[in-house]
C-alpha cells in the first residue's frame, strides 16, 4: 500500500499555475479569434447582430484577452495550487502521514 506524503506547496502551486495559464491561453486565443470572425462577419453583412457594430476598438482590445486571460488564469492556479497542497498537507498531518518528501 502506498504511503501518503506531505507534498511540497510552492511546486504544487508552480505546477497549477503554469497549467491554468496556459489554458488561459488558449481561452485567450479562442476568444479573441472568435470575436474577430463575428466582428468580421457582421462588418461584410455577412450575419445580422445587434450584440456587435462589426469591427470596432472593442475587437482590437478584445486581443488583449491574449495577455490578460493566461495571466488572471496564472495568478488564480497559483492560488488555489497553494491553498490545495496546504489542505492535503494538513489532512496528510491529520490522518497520520509521512511528513518528509
Amino acid at each position: 500500500m502506498a504511503e501518503l506524503r506531505n507534498v511540497d506547496i510552492f511546486s504544487v502551486s508552480y505546477k497549477v499555475g503554469k497549467i491554468m495559464g496556459l489554458l488561459g491561453l488558449v481561452a485567450g486565443i479562442l476568444y479573441s479569434v472568435g470575436g474577430l470572425v463575428i466582428d468580421t462577419l457582421v462588418t461584410l453583412d455577412l450575419i445580422q447582430s445587434t450584440d456587435t457594430p462589426g469591427l470596432s476598438l472593442g475587437t482590437a482590445l478584445a486581443f488583449g484577452a491574449l495577455l490578460g486571460m493566461p495571466l488572471i488564469f496564472g495568478v488564480v492556479g497559483l492560488s488555489l495550487g497553494l491553498v490545495v497542497a496546504l489542505i492535503y498537507n494538513l489532512l496528510i498531518r491529520l490522518l497520520g502521514g509521512s511528513s518528509s518528501r
